[in-house]
């Protein structure tokens, strides 16, 4: 099975387990990432091509690591006027492994589901933290 997913404005064909160069995304390595800007899902002849999106299609992804791309140089020369610049840049970028394709996006809501528990954890620590803090003070 596979897909084709738009991210940082460009389309990927991804399958289960293919390792992909995003542009950069917010998120920490070994977490999660739902692609839900599905265009087309395909399992050998069998074809689903949205219009634009195919419905319910997520693409579940973790994150491998966050890096930088190869350097290109810029240059510039402007001729007869002794003007020249040399620049470096280096694009930040997402490395994917895809997890699964899912049509009718359970993927999604399971990911959904641990984000909130992170989110409701996250908040118990920090009440936590205050309550400890304002026992300290009195």
């Amino acid at each position: 099975m596979f897909a084709v997913v738009k991210t940082g404005g460009k389309q990927y064909r991804v399958a289960a387990d293919d390792l992909l160069k995003v542009e950069k995304l917010d998120a920490e390595p070994g977490e999660t990432v739902v692609l839900d800007q599905v265009l087309m899902v395909g399992d050998g002849d069998d074809r689903k091509v949205g219009a634009p999106l195919v419905e319910g299609a997520v693409v579940e992804a973790e994150v491998v690591e966050q890096s930088r791309a190869k350097k290109i140089i810029v240059f510039k020369k402007k001729r007869r006027q002794n003007y020249r610049r040399k620049n470096g840049h280096r694009q930040h970028q997402t490395v994917l492994k895809v997890i699964g394709i899912s049509l009718d996006g359970a993927s999604s809501k399971k990911a959904a589901a641990k984000k909130a528990a992170k989110k409701t954890s996250a908040k118990k620590a920090a009440a936590k933290k205050a309550e400890a803090a304002d026992s300290a003070e009195s």
